[in-house]
């Protein structure tokens, strides 16, 4: 799937701001220049949290909607030390909130 069609997805599901937090940018708005076809494409390491977020979104919202997916985003969770996904895709610990969107999906928490 192409970056510019991901943060577009991701854009509506989480909203820009979340976009560019999860990623690392300083610029909210960022987010809405990659959505566009001949916008400018991420950086390497921003373009993988991105990728990484949107198949996790995939993943949350195939099992439970969007709805559910864009509170799992922003709640603090207990399988990431209290921290958002949010926080954690932008600290890099991808691993971890790969784990914990498997335990959410698998109904092995209650978060």
């Amino acid at each position: 799937m192409d970056i510019h069609d991901i943060v577009r997805e991701l854009n509506a599901a989480l909203g820009s701001t979340l976009v560019a937090a999860l990623s690392g940018s300083q610029d909210r708005k960022l987010p809405n220049r990659w959505a566009k076809p001949d916008g400018p494409e991420p950086r390497d390491q921003l373009a993988n949290r991105l990728q990484f977020a949107h198949r996790q979104w995939a993943l949350l919202a195939a099992a439970d909607g969007n709805q559910v997916a864009r509170q799992w985003f922003i709640g603090a969770n207990p399988l990431l030390d209290e921290t958002t996904p949010i926080t954690a895709i932008r600290e890099d610990r991808l691993d971890a909130v790969a784990r914990a969107v498997a335990a959410f999906v698998a109904g092995d928490v209650d978060d």
